[in-house]
């Protein structure tokens, strides 16, 4: 972790290296913690098709549908850090009925929790060579939570590495962002560039951002341990109507309002409309230059006035992506 922080590959997530050794030392964070219970979500919806590999040929085929929107799986639906949290706070209460006594927080991706690695180091799974956590039953599309506790509990053991020769995840990242196996820059990474990055994108990773508009995928869709992958038995994770399949045009046209109204509840809403609208501005330029249908020019050009600068810098870009021969 600490080799990680100093290289800078965490970008402008400064929390990360701000909260120091915490995040690998729970009693630090929780004084008074003995162990660590983790826990893992799984959270695909219920609509998601259930042969092995068919939902993951059906997201990858979202790529060849320029003008369409890609929000990443998890975050269609309910925002998942208040569901979680709910629930493993419902867990501790009835573990506390049992041990009369129970100090406990709960966490879920709220706070400088090393979570991949408390799961993995719990049996959970093994971290993948693109650093999240994989399950052999379930792949890795879960959501991963932890109760730091001050009971003393015997540790389960971890499991070993199936990852074997794969370096699937590796080849497909757009960006290059696994340098290394078990290695991510987080600033060439698609979902820290449209989520966590709030300044403008830079301009050699824009055309490798396709249509992704808010988190990437791709390393989890080529995963073979995914065939595994469990559908949620919670409908706060079925897909939001207008989240899914929608056009960047339709999705770029909403005001504020609309996409405060659209987003609610959602995991979405945190990175604002003047985000979202920069994401989109991107998608968009990239769909310009692939030839895609629709009025893409005249959704840019709609916006070229906004008022926020990185927002007209980037429907700048997307304008300058049109090939020569269609400008008028």
């Amino acid at each position: 972790m600490s080799a990680w922080l100093a290289a800078g590959f965490h970008g402008d997530m400064t929390y990360m290296a701000a909260h120091g050794l915490k995040r690998a030392r729970p009693a630090e964070l929780v004084p008074g913690t003995v162990s660590v219970i983790t826990a893992r979500m799984d959270y695909l919806p219920a609509s998601t098709p259930v042969q092995p590999g068919q939902w993951q040929a059906a997201e990858l085929a979202r790529l060849q549908r320029p003008g369409e929107a890609i929000v990443s799986v998890y975050a269609r639906g309910r925002d998942y850090h208040k569901i979680m949290r709910a629930r493993l706070q419902k867990l501790s209460e009835r573990i506390e009925t049992e041990v009369q006594a129970l100090g406990h927080r709960v966490f879920t991706d709220s706070a400088p929790v090393l979570e991949a690695e408390l799961a993995a180091r719990s049996g959970q799974g093994w971290r993948g060579k693109h650093t999240l956590l994989l399950n052999r039953e379930a792949g890795s599309m879960f959501f991963l939570g932890e109760i730091y506790v001050d009971l003393a509990l015997p540790p389960s053991e971890p499991v070993s590495d199936h990852c074997g020769s794969c370096s699937a995840c590796i080849s497909i990242c757009p960006t290059q962002a696994i340098v290394a196996p078990h290695k991510l820059d987080a600033r060439r990474c698609i979902s820290y560039l449209t989520i966590e990055h709030a300044g403008p994108i830079p301009l050699e990773l824009r055309p490798l951002i396709g249509n992704r508009i808010y988190g990437c995928d791709d390393c989890q869709l080529v995963c073979p341990w995914n065939k595994f992958a469990q559908r949620s038995a919670l409908p706060d994770f079925d897909e939001r109507q207008g989240l899914t399949g929608q056009q960047l045009t339709t999705l770029f046209a909403w005001t504020e309002e609309e996409f405060l109204r659209h987003t609610e509840g959602s995991a979405i809403r945190r990175i604002g409309h003047e985000r979202w609208l920069r994401n989109i501005a991107v998608a968009l330029g990239n769909a310009l230059r692939a030839g895609a249908e629709g009025n893409l020019r005249g959704a840019l050009l709609a916006r070229r006035e906004h008022g926020s600068e990185v927002v007209r810098e980037h429907v700048a870009w997307g304008l300058a992506q049109e090939p020569s021969g269609n400008c008028p």
